[in-house]
């Protein structure tokens, strides 16, 4: 597992509040899925994750998005999005 960058860990943070997920935002692993495997997550887990991002960086996450799967396949990637879409800091 590596080290979590500032936006992964802030997006780790308000995955653990808005889920009560029950483990610590800063173990979650970047690389790791959020679906099924890896942190378990379910798709109304990703339908509230997606609720919380756009209230809190601006933007949504539609679920005809085409970029669906990589922009939740993992915490990385789910900030990778947040940084380029990003409408409020």
């Amino acid at each position: 597992m590596s080290a979590l960058n500032p936006l992964e860990l802030e997006l780790a943070r308000l995955m653990v509040d808005a889920l009560n997920l029950d483990t610590e935002a800063g173990s979650i692993d970047p690389a790791a899925p959020l679906y099924r495997e890896g942190l378990g997550l379910d798709s109304i887990d990703l339908l509230e994750l997606s609720v919380v991002v756009s209230k809190r960086y601006g933007f949504q996450i539609k679920s005809d998005d085409p970029d669906i799967t990589r922009i939740f396949s993992s915490l990385g990637a789910l900030a990778a999005t947040v940084a380029t879409r990003r409408t409020l800091d």
